[in-house]
């Protein structure tokens, strides 16, 4: 088992996350759960007649905090492969590499196991999945199932300007291409992209679409900064077919995008 995120320039940042407080014994929550659970309704902080209402509960800000945190530093380690395909890591390991307890760890990886990105090994910790030439193909093509009907429909009835609108975003893929930094251009080309299919008003629609994307970009297509351009470049040309109206051509630009793993 690896022993955390280590051995790239990425490393660094993928564990740069605030250190905090490391509980003595992890099973604290669950003791002091079973503890209010026992204890009076004032004992469990509840609202009592007379009693002046406390603070907000800053605690779990903090923590919300921290387990956002490391989710983005597991996301940016998977994009960029730090985070081995095929590999077990543990809550516990991973925990002291980036300086906090299991727990927003453990959350973490809860959350990226429904997104398709880990899968739970039970009393090991989490596996980094591994996808095929095959299970890739698949999909990009529910992906272009999906989303290409509603583009048509949407060429069809959105005018070119909001598609103008869309620019800054297709740019702003185009320069996370070119930093060559694999996690800002998947975190830029889902914003493209989410914003593409949110024209059509329909929340549960997006939401499925991102879900398709997150899993086609894990693990990632090995591409270099100039396969990441051409794929950028797409971005704007799509934008151009949508304003036109050009139903062919947005069908094949689509197509082509997502086998690309875009």
């Amino acid at each position: 088992m690896k022993q955390g995120v280590q051995g790239s320039p990425g490393a660094s940042a993928a564990a740069r996350v605030p250190a905090q407080q490391r509980p003595a014994d992890d099973r604290a929550p669950s003791r002091e759960r079973e503890r209010d659970a026992a204890a009076p309704d004032a004992a469990r902080g509840e609202h009592t007649h007379g009693e002046r209402p406390a603070p907000g509960p800053r605690a779990a800000v903090q923590r919300s905090s921290v387990r956002g945190q490391v989710l983005d530093a597991l996301r940016t380690a998977l994009v960029t492969r730090e985070l081995t395909p095929g590999e077990v890591y543990s809550a516990p390991v991973l925990g002291e590499r980036f300086g906090v307890s299991a727990t927003p760890v453990r959350e973490a990886m809860q959350q990226l196991a429904l997104e398709g990105a880990v899968e739970v090994v039970p009393n090991r910790g989490f596996r980094v999945v591994e996808r095929g030439a095959r299970e890739l193909a698949e999909l990009a093509e529910v992906r272009a199932l999906i989303e290409v009907p509603v583009l048509l429909r949407l060429s069809r009835t959105v005018p070119a300007e909001r598609w103008a609108g869309l620019r800054p975003l297709a740019e702003e893929t185009v320069r996370a291409a070119a930093s060559g930094c694999p996690a800002a251009y998947a975190e830029s080309d889902r914003a493209f992209h989410r914003a593409l299919l949110a024209l059509a008003g329909n929340e549960q629609l997006v939401r499925i679409a991102e879900d398709l994307h997150r899993r086609s970009q894990w693990p990632p297509v090995r591409r270099g900064r100039s396969e990441l351009l051409a794929d950028a470049a797409q971005h704007a040309a799509l934008l151009d077919a949508l304003a036109a109206g050009d139903e062919d051509r947005v069908r094949g630009l689509v197509a082509g995008h997502f086998a690309g793993a875009g």
